[in-house]
């Protein structure tokens, strides 16, 4: 008896042990880093990995041929819209982000962004670059740290550029270039934190206008636009040599993305295989919200992988907060769902639809199909060099099946229900609007 009692409590104390340990273990598991990299202005047409005519980006290509590329990963085609999208994974008919004016509407207390979501689970949280749509300051929404600047474009000192650190208005000095700041920022931050998990935004600075040389640019440049894509893909490659030195590279996802098409005065030359692409920046054609997206983590997302699963910008907070292990904000309808299980090689849960609004126009989309607000439904088998309005919908059974299952998808959405366009309809901001009119007017006068 006192042998049998011997081994029972031999059995119940390495079994206590063993779970002790077990949790021990647990507990002492980083939970993975994320960097999420927002490049600004750059669409499919501008990146090597997607078959750009006219510009190389090996460190950028190099993360897609290491890890996932997305060909169907779509965001709103401007760039506030696009980054309320992003951070608050909500469409803008629920936000109020339709044009570039009221996402600076957006309050802490209406919207909860990305690192309020990942704080609950002890994320650290940087703000690095473009912040100007946003009102407030990044730490009003969550951000431990952060670096912004005002516009987009001209970053040097001889646009007068301030920029802001942590609440402290900084100017740029004489030889001091913005997006350096902004690198050296970054680093700072993750070398502080390299102990504990964090999220860094990064919100580069190119390749938006105005258009300028980089401290590599060469005397003789004639493309100054070219110089700024190398330029951004070089900071990436130095991010991950950093990531690399401080031992934090397989503990850490990169997601690469674009926050809209080729703005307009690239857009001619953003081709693919001698094609332009149908649509650029502000436009609700393809190639106005079809943007490059990559994902790359050493030792889960496995190399060399192409994925035609249908990806759609409000998809990043419930993915991120599934990687986190973090609860999703609640009493809010969040329009996003994680695509983890797509990183891991599983089949996940992938979507039917994506749907894409701007101003007062919106449409849905699935793999073969687009329907608009109009009710008008195209065949974009060819996007994004073509997409075909269907004429005779009503004489071609698969089109009709298609009109019938989107158009059930935008009752659901009910978009005209919710907070709609009060500005000219386009998106833009109003002082925009203003200045281009009055471009357009004088124009006309001139040509009187």
């Amino acid at each position: 008896m006192k042998k049998n009692s011997f081994i029972l409590f031999f059995v119940c104390l390495t079994i206590n042990v063993c779970a002790q340990t077990k949790q021990s273990k647990a507990s002492t598991i980083k939970k993975p880093n994320v960097i999420f990299i927002l490049a600004d202005d750059l669409g499919i047409g501008e990146v090597g990995c997607y078959g750009s005519d006219n510009n190389t980006t090996p460190n950028i290509d190099k993360l897609a041929k290491n890890g996932l590329k997305f060909n169907h990963a779509y965001t709103a085609p401007l760039c506030g819209p696009s980054r309320a999208l992003i951070l608050t994974g909500r469409y803008a008919f629920r936000t109020g982000a339709v044009n570039q004016d009221n996402v600076a509407k957006i309050k802490p207390s209406d919207e909860t962004l990305i690192p309020t979501v990942l704080k609950t689970e002890g994320y650290k949280s940087a703000m690095i670059g473009k912040w100007s749509q946003f009102g407030l300051t990044p730490a009003d929404f969550g951000f431990d740290d952060y670096i912004t600047f005002k516009g987009s474009g001209g970053y040097w000192a001889k646009n007068k550029k301030d920029y802001l650190v942590n609440g402290e208005t900084k100017t740029l000095g004489k030889q001091e270039y913005m997006p350096d700041l902004m690198h050296n920022q970054l680093v700072s931050f993750i070398k502080q934190h390299k102990n504990q998990p964090f999220y860094v935004h990064y919100s580069m600075s190119h390749v938006h206008n105005l258009i300028q040389e980089t401290p590599d640019s060469k005397p003789d440049s004639k493309d100054f636009y070219a110089d700024n894509v190398a330029y951004m893909d070089k900071l990436v490659g130095k991010l991950i040599l950093t990531l690399e030195e401080l031992k934090l590279r397989e503990n850490t996802l990169i997601v690469f993305m674009g926050d809209n098409g080729t703005a307009n005065e690239q857009y001619q030359k953003a081709t693919i295989g001698g094609r332009l692409l149908l649509g650029k920046k502000g436009s609700m054609l393809e190639g106005g919200s079809l943007v490059p997206m990559i994902a790359n983590w050493p030792g889960v997302i496995s190399p060399n992988k192409i994925t035609n699963d249908l990806i759609d910008a409000s998809d990043i907070l419930p993915t991120l907060a599934d990687i986190a292990r973090a609860k999703l904000p609640e009493n809010k309808v969040l329009d996003g769902r994680s695509f983890v299980p797509q990183l891991k090689g599983q089949k996940g849960n992938p979507r039917e639809w994506i749907f894409m609004e701007l101003g007062n126009q919106w449409y849905v989309r699935d793999q073969r199909y687009k329907l608009n607000r109009t009710g008008e439904l195209f065949d974009m088998s060819k996007a994004p060099f073509e997409e075909n309005l269907v004429a005779n919908v009503s004489e071609n059974k698969e089109a009709s099946e298609a009109k019938i299952r989107l158009g059930a998808v935008l009752e659901q959405l009910n978009p005209a229900g919710g907070i709609m366009d009060e500005a000219d309809g386009s998106g833009r901001h109003a002082s925009n609007v203003e200045k281009n009119a009055k471009k357009s007017k004088k124009k006309e006068n001139n040509n009187d």
